[in-house]
């Protein structure tokens, strides 16, 4: 069973307010911004803040990255919303409410639960909180070899791994499974 953590204190410039994409001038990271905070919040505290109208940035970001991409057309509903309509005040919600919609389309059902109190080490567990950081290189595990799949700007910028999962998902569609 996987333990998502809730509790633990916010950490600035790390995927769990942002992601990179493949954008049509290399890579581009979107990042939720946040209401002011304390020093040490806690990740189920943290609110989003809706000061500029980042969403509506996000979202043309998606577009103009991926519309040409085979399978963004086929998607596009299903992340509209979330980008539209809906809105969450807390950025925990809003990233359970896309792994939701990703783990949906995937076709994917994984076994999870959420923290109930912070715990420094899990003894009995491999913990995963702080193995993927965009500000460590992306070559420290030397036996990890991205998976190549075709990309929009591949012909212009190369092929760029370990981007968010929409990433492989518009580009591969029901093949993304495949990729992962």
């Amino acid at each position: 069973m996987c333990i998502i953590e809730h509790h633990e204190n916010f950490q600035k410039q790390t995927y769990r307010s942002r992601c990179e994409i493949y954008s049509p001038n290399g890579l581009l990271t979107l990042s939720i911004p946040l209401v002011k905070r304390n020093h040490r919040q806690s990740m189920k505290d943290l609110k989003i803040s809706y000061d500029y109208d980042w969403k509506t940035l996000h979202w043309r970001s998606l577009e103009s990255s991926y519309r040409r991409s085979p399978f963004f057309e086929y998607f596009e509903d299903d992340f509209y919303p979330y980008y539209h309509d809906k809105k969450f005040d807390y950025l925990i919600d809003f990233n359970e409410a896309i792994q939701q919609i990703v783990l949906t389309l995937l076709k994917l059902k994984p076994n999870y639960t959420f923290s109930d109190s912070y715990k420094t080490e899990y003894p009995d567990s491999d913990d995963f909180r702080n193995i993927i950081d965009p500000k460590e290189s992306k070559d420290l595990d030397k036996t990890f070899q991205p998976v190549r799949y075709p990309q929009v700007f591949e012909t212009r910028h190369g092929f760029i791994p370990n981007l968010s999962i929409v990433d492989v998902l518009f580009n591969e569609g029901p093949r993304a499974m495949d990729y992962i």
